[in-house]
């Protein structure tokens, strides 16, 4: 029959969708992997790493000539240990170089790496080189030789910092410059925020016009990703991102190797390191021009930000600031730094309905406290809006079901020829006022939300590690002993024996394996997503019970 047809070749379709997505999520085809280039000393401070800061940009004023391109790569300094700031918040634990003021350490208090080592915990930066993750800002300045001022030693005034009760803590140091400006930098941190305001304020103490540019680099190890079809967490994108002005965009490696150097102007973008559910991004002052640039270089990718150079005259100051992010894309804290920060957490091309799908599991978990329970909530809610929609195709499968002794009647009759059974099966569908397409409908349905829930439960990190019940510790990862999987197989045949089965012999077969092939597949999916399945096919069920019984009762009335 053309709707079973229509059915199974919509099942192969999600599954070979799924299966694409899988391995190949939103990766192309990967180049032979680059040697790694040798790492340098400790603190892996060399002031290109592989990309180099774009030149400085022109005032509106103009007054260029004074500014130096950025030249020649700098040799790191040899054998120069630099001191660092501890800072611990209630969600932080932060070191900072006092060479520069580098962010070279942070270590995510509540997140652990995985869910049976609690005491391992996420670190985005890190001056190890198989986790390397610096993040530089500072100025540049004529005085000085338009270099970065990241090898420039600061004076800070306490070398430990916590947050204790209060609910702001400020991390300051010093430095002279070269034309007797000083330089005073602040890392401010707040109660329960990953994001960190920055602030270079510069006193010119001297006699002549001091000019600079403030400057930010984000510098990250870069390695082709290992696979593993066991491992969801494996296809997820890990490196630089941007925002133009305009648009959010991933830069792939193999790109970046390439075409060289990306380069764009903006008075609104950011530059930002992805690590799955984790961000590190700066974003700048919005309302200036700015230059930015990211490239990669052997083993490490280089996200920077240069400003437009500005003046300070002598007896005055003057403050350069920005925020820099580091911590899990928590949507809420990253909307209020930006909107558009928000747009590093990325749905795909369902984003239209996985963005408002994510916002009702928020609202409804504010109420539950657990996302498992959120998820059977919005699935219940989801069947209850198409329930009109599907109780038609339900109506139209349960009357295929009761004509089924009719229909085999026919294909006894006509089975030596096609047409006549073909035209005779029509006359049959329209007499009875029966859909043949329409038991395709639920499962057209289901598909988009589907992919929805896929979308949230990998992307989202206000589930990850989130757990539902019993041995269901983990709703972003597989059931560790796959009984949901084995569940959804077992409810899929009870709703296979609700339906008309195929009059094809072969068709019927593919549809007895079904189940078997969903469970294979499910098996290594996202707890999460399996239980809204489970969920949605038990909703099925009972709808499909109660529609056949209907029917079952009208075909009944009608002969008496």
């Amino acid at each position: 029959m053309e709707n079973q047809r229509l059915l199974i070749w919509g099942l192969f379709g999600l599954l070979a969708w799924i299966t694409y997505q899988t391995w190949v999520q939103d990766y192309a085809p990967k180049p032979v992997a680059i040697p790694t280039q040798p790492q340098e000393q400790a603190e892996f401070v060399s002031p290109d790493d592989g990309g180099e800061l774009p030149e400085l940009s022109a005032p509106a004023d103009g007054g260029q000539d004074d500014l130096l391109p950025l030249g020649p790569d700098e040799e790191p300094a040899k054998e120069r240990v630099a001191a660092t700031i501890r800072v611990v918040t209630d969600v932080l634990d932060i070191e900072i170089s006092t060479e520069g003021g580098t962010l070279q350490s942070a270590t995510l208090l509540g997140y652990p790496v995985a869910k049976d080592d609690p005491n391992t915990l996420v670190q985005l930066l890190s001056t190890e080189p198989a986790n390397l993750g610096l993040i530089r800002t500072g100025l540049r300045t004529t005085s000085e030789g338009n270099r970065p001022d990241y090898r420039k030693p600061f004076t800070p005034a306490a070398t430990s910092y916590e947050l204790g009760n209060d609910d702001e803590l400020v991390v300051s140091m010093s430095r002279q410059s070269d034309d007797g400006a000083t330089i005073e930098k602040r890392y401010r941190f707040t109660r329960g925020s990953y994001a960190i305001a920055v602030e270079h304020e510069v006193t010119n103490n001297g006699e002549a016009l001091w000019r600079g540019a403030p400057y930010a680099q984000i510098v990250r190890v870069s390695r082709e990703p290992e696979r593993s079809m066991f491992d969801v967490d494996s296809y997820s994108f890990a490196g630089p991102i941007i925002y133009t002005g305009e648009k959010a965009e991933k830069l792939q490696r193999d790109d970046l190797l390439e075409d060289g150097p990306y380069d764009f102007k903006s008075q609104t973008g950011w530059v930002g390191a992805i690590q799955h559910h984790f961000l590190s991004a700066v974003v700048p002052t919005r309302g200036v021009d700015k230059s930015f640039r990211v490239s990669v270089k052997g083993d490490r990718t280089t996200a920077s930000i240069s400003g437009l150079a500005e003046s300070v005259a002598s007896g005055s100051s003057k403050i350069f600031a920005s925020t820099v992010f580091v911590g899990p894309k928590l949507q809420s804290q990253l909307e209020e730094i930006d909107k558009t920060l928000a747009l590093t957490v990325d749905y795909g091309w369902l984003t239209i309905i996985s963005n408002p799908l994510f916002l009702l599991l928020s609202f409804i978990y504010d109420y539950v406290h657990n996302w498992g329970v959120a998820i059977i909530l919005v699935t219940f809610l989801i069947k209850l809006v198409f329930y009109k929609l599907t109780e038609s195709s339900g109506r139209s499968m349960a009357k295929m079901r009761n004509l089924q002794p009719r229909m085999k009647a026919l294909q006894e009759r006509y089975k030596d020829d096609k047409p006549a059974l073909s035209a005779q099966m029509m006359d049959l569908y329209k007499r009875e006022k029966v859909n043949p397409a329409a038991g395709c409908l639920p499962i057209l349905i289901q598909m988009p939300f589907f992919l929805a829930f896929y979308w949230v439960l990998l992307e989202s990190v206000e589930m990850r590690q989130a757990p539902f019940a019993l041995w269901i510790t983990d709703l972003s990862s597989k059931d560790p002993y796959f009984i949901l999987p084995l569940i959804m197989g077992a409810a899929m045949l009870v709703q296979q024996k609700l339906n008309p089965a195929p009059a094809d012999p072969v068709q019927a077969k593919v549809m007895q394996i079904m189940p078997i092939m969903f469970t294979v597949f499910f098996a290594f999916f996202p707890s999460g997503l399996v239980l809204y399945w489970v969920t949605n096919t038990l909703l099925s069920i009972a709808q499909q019970w109660k529609i056949n019984k209907v029917v079952e009762r009208e075909a009944r009335e009608k002969k008496h």
